[in-house]
């Protein structure tokens, strides 16, 4: 459904956050549902300007049951550094709506309701997004972490499992709490969306490798200069194999060697790319030194 437009960003709310409205609604506390989705809001547009900002576009965002989701261009993923900057953004709006809150209630402007709610909701959020898992916002900034080291493919299923660890143990967390009377039942509803995302995130993990190779041959043509990386590799490794280990930013040159251990040639990063392309995953390395 969608709400409307703020700063040219397009605002949509997910079918199961309207229904998480109606149940604050039939609980007879609407107001505090209304601030979480003011809360929620914040957060997810302070992602899309921080994106548009970095020359990413970003113009749309849906509000979900667990928070958000500030849709960006694929290439803000396959960017460790602006993807970092952007998924810190949401976080520190929240501690930035926290330190106001305080200042009114300072100033006497105060709700002695809803303002603890609204200083509870902000600390909630920023908290709870800043977990190392997949696809909350401290995730994103450890795969971008990861991803520096071990390639983009293994970061993002690591951190992806992450996230669907925490939402069974929020699941179950939140059952136990559902039956010590400590919550209600929005704590599993956002655990299950949390492992449906994770699970989501996991999937498209082999899709943002190949938006990685591709970025990175676009980067080379249009800044003529990268960093090189070289790896060792013996010739009976199949591309699919080799290509986990490339990483951003960095152009990565493989030397080579035969079952004897001795040198056999040099293989560049864009003809593994371009025989990945044409031949397929399992085509050994060593294939593709010219005779």
């Amino acid at each position: 459904m969608r709400l409307g437009r703020v700063l040219g960003v397009n605002i949509y709310l997910n079918p199961f956050f309207l229904g998480l409205l109606a149940l604050y609604f039939v609980a007879g506390v609407l107001d505090r549902g209304l601030v979480a989705f003011g809360v929620v809001l914040v957060h997810e547009m302070a992602h899309a300007l921080m994106a548009n900002r970095l020359g990413i576009s970003s113009n749309e965002v849906e509000l979900l049951p667990f928070g958000g989701v500030a849709r960006a261009g694929t290439e803000l993923q396959v960017d460790p550094l602006r993807e970092t900057y952007t998924a810190l953004a949401g976080p520190a709006s929240n501690l930035a709506m926290f330190a106001l809150g305080v200042a009114l209630k300072n100033y006497g402007l105060w709700h002695a309701d809803l303002g603890p709610f609204f200083l509870q909701c902000n600390l909630l959020m920023a908290f709870f997004n800043m977990l190392p898992a997949l696809p909350l916002d401290g995730g994103r900034v450890y795969r971008s972490y990861l991803a520096a080291r071990i390639g983009i493919t293994p970061a993002t299923y690591r951190v992806a499992l992450l996230g669907q660890i925490f939402g069974v143990l929020i699941a179950v967390f939140g059952v136990l709490g559902i039956w010590w009377g400590a919550c209600g039942l929005d704590i599993p509803v956002t655990a299950f969306f949390l492992f449906y995302a994770a699970t989501r995130e996991r999937s498209a993990a082999p899709y943002l490798l190949m938006q990685l190779l591709m970025r990175k041959q676009q980067e080379l043509f249009r800044e003529g200069v990268l960093s090189a990386k070289q790896l060792v590799v013996t010739e009976n490794v199949p591309l699919g194999q080799l290509i986990r280990f490339f990483m951003p930013r960095c152009y990565h040159l493989m030397t080579v060697l035969d079952r004897h251990w001795q040198y056999k040639g040099t293989v560049t990063e864009t003809r593994v790319i371009d025989t990945l392309l044409h031949r397929g995953a399992n085509v050994p390395v060593g294939e593709l030194i010219e005779k």
